[in-house]
């Protein structure tokens, strides 16, 4: 059975990952910047399967060279590391683009190194509808791309990291010959594996608990964690799986989903406010054609994923 390797073990979609490939019997490995911090990591161990299959090791995205240990020997990696939502301050070089686009060449480069099968990308469906034309060119589909210049012009710096970053491991899969395939997954949601809410979640929680004053001005597609899982799955086990994913399920704006959630858990406090920011209020629409062509089953609702995201905010009480 395939070895493989999911690199930011701890993040939202790497987490589901590991628990995934660990009960379907496959040994996995997985780094983390500190496989000490129990808090963090602890989780991980708990998994079904973890203490006999799971190896963690330690690896950091800015450090060139800290992945070819964990990546040495295995069949597939899937590079999921990278920061989500940080603040979108002078600092926003160090904790969001040089740790995106520095961390996918130093991932892939390990991988080159290694001669790994089959590497999985997770990209970002922001990297394919941020420019000028997309009211025209709606239905994106994968052969879209973001404009690194719209993204600068309104500030929307993981946009214009993910677009960098995947540009460049589409550059080195090309030069060197590496079989890559690329998830390009929305705003996911769905239910918290984790101890504590990170990335997405974090921010959903902060949307319901009315702790920033306002909602974005955002109309943006999401997608089931679940659904997620099942295209790194068939991107890393499908013979045909080629090139880019679109992986999305539903495009709303921000205030369609506070007043779905409003509908259904009237008691919280929700954000009132919508933001004056502008450039990232586009209606459009994600072509997932190809996905489904490769067997890629229906993606779930709205109201599925939003339900078992406040459910396990709930059960955990941070609702």
């Amino acid at each position: 059975m395939p070895e493989y390797c999911v690199t930011g073990g701890t993040g939202f979609i790497a987490a589901y990952l590991v628990k995934d490939l660990l009960e379907k019997g496959h040994t996995v490995r997985t780094t983390v910047r500190n496989p000490g911090d129990v808090d963090k990591v602890g989780f991980l161990w708990e998994l079904n399967g973890a203490k006999e299959r799971l190896k963690i090791f330690k690896a950091d995205l800015l450090l060139e060279g800290s992945f070819n240990e964990a990546v040495t020997g295995v069949d597939g990696v899937f590079h999921t590391a990278s920061p989500v939502i940080v603040p979108y301050d002078e600092n926003v070089q160090a904790t969001l683009i040089d740790p995106c686009i520095k961390g996918t060449l130093n991932v892939l480069n390990s991988c080159v190194k290694a001669n790994v099968k089959r590497v999985v990308l997770t990209s970002s469906c922001s990297t394919i509808r941020y420019r000028d034309d997309v009211q025209q060119v709606s239905p994106l589909n994968e052969s879209h791309w973001s404009d690194p210049e719209y993204c600068k012009r309104y500030n929307l710096w993981y946009a214009y990291a993910k677009t960098v970053a995947e540009r460049e491991a589409w550059k080195i899969a090309k030069e060197s010959g590496m079989d890559l395939v690329v998830v390009n997954p929305s705003f996911v949601v769905g239910p918290l594996l984790a101890p504590q809410p990170t990335s997405t979640l974090l921010f959903i929680l902060s949307i319901v608990k009315g702790l920033n004053g306002e909602y974005p001005n955002t109309t943006v597609g999401f997608v089931h964690i679940d659904d997620v899982i099942v295209a790194h799955l068939l991107a890393i086990e499908e013979p045909k799986a080629s090139g880019r994913l679109i992986c999305s399920s539903s495009v709303a704006h921000w205030s369609h989903i506070i007043e779905m959630l409003r509908a259904q858990y009237p008691s919280y406090p929700y954000e009132n406010k919508c933001s004056i920011r502008g450039g990232d209020n586009n209606p459009h629409i994600m072509d997932t054609t190809k996905i489904t062509q490769l067997g890629f089953p229906q993606f779930k609702t709205l109201q599925q994923m939003f339900d078992d995201c406040i459910k396990s905010f709930q059960d955990k009480g941070f609702l």
